[in-house]
């Protein structure tokens, strides 16, 4: 049986879709924190654990009958790393035969400027410290955040982002679900370490490309200082927190911290990535 936490969140959707189109339900938990949004999934036959990262006794009933975990990361709480290691070490008390954990794909972890992303790999190190047999998927920075990036004027404003010339390999957030569940199926828990990327690194100036080429008007992408993007945002009220992480961001893509291409992806799915001229009209609703 594989229980999938955050089960009711963008990436854990993703990835239950297509377990369910491949599996029977039967074989499926859900982690939720909220059960009444884990209702269509129990209509389904999805078996809900109700718990969350923060709660010890709840991963422990959750784990019951579990072989096989897929621990989403969670979100950006002081204490997130220690709600992964709550995970991890429900799994071991509860003999889980398989742990896997969704990470990311950076270049290099020791010069990250968004040290947020740090506990993605401290995570990994008490996964593979815990004893239990695991799978690590480095998941790239998923094309959907463009549109936040660029934000919802962009076709009047331009792309006005300290990134540089930096390069990211995008891949969609559905593609990397539907990845994860594949492998979650048909893998051994061999301690195998997956990178998921799209099959071609961007800069933002290929953004702006492919959103002229699908609006049919010029879209301009220009590099910016990131005292200036700062100014910007603390001006239109964004909390000084969300600023600094996504400055953070933004400076790991200049440092080409996004920017490695790997085929794992391509041929776990079976078939190309989505092309960023193709998830730019997906994204934008062109």
């Amino acid at each position: 049986m594989i229980l999938i936490t955050g089960a009711t969140g963008h990436l854990g959707t993703a990835v239950l879709e297509t377990l369910l189109q491949k599996t029977d339900p039967s074989q499926l938990a859900a982690l939720v924190r909220d059960e009444q949004k884990a209702a269509g999934l129990k209509a389904q036959g999805v078996s809900i654990r109700v718990g969350s990262y923060h709660d010890s006794a709840s991963l422990d009933q959750a784990m019951r009958g579990i072989e096989k975990v897929l621990l989403i990361s969670g979100g950006g709480e002081d204490d997130a790393l220690q709600q992964h290691y709550n995970v991890i070490d429900a799994a071991q008390r509860a003999g889980v035969r398989c742990l896997a954990y969704t990470s990311r794909a950076l270049k290099d972890p020791a010069t990250l400027a968004n040290q947020l992303m740090e506990r993605h790999f401290q995570t990994e190190a008490y996964i593979q410290a815990s004893g239990l047999p695991y799978i690590l998927f480095r998941n790239i920075l998923y094309m959907d955040v463009l549109p936040l990036f660029t934000g919802p004027q962009v076709l009047e404003t331009g792309i006005n982002l300290p990134a540089g010339q930096g390069r990211v390999a995008y891949a969609l957030r559905s593609e990397m679900g539907e990845a994860i569940a594949n492998v979650l199926l048909e893998s051994s828990c061999d301690n195998r370490v997956y990178r998921f990327t799209g099959s071609e690194a961007y800069s933002f100036a290929d953004v702006a490309a492919a959103l002229a080429g699908a609006a049919g008007q010029p879209v301009r992408y220009t590099p910016i200082e990131a005292a200036t993007f700062a100014a910007g945002m603390q001006a239109r009220g964004v909390p000084e927190l969300a600023t600094r992480r996504t400055i953070g961001f933004l400076t790991d893509i200049k440092n080409g911290q996004e920017a490695e291409v790997s085929p794992e992806l391509e041929t776990v799915l079976g078939r190309p990535p989505m092309s960023l001229a193709e998830g730019v009209k997906l994204l934008y609703k062109f």
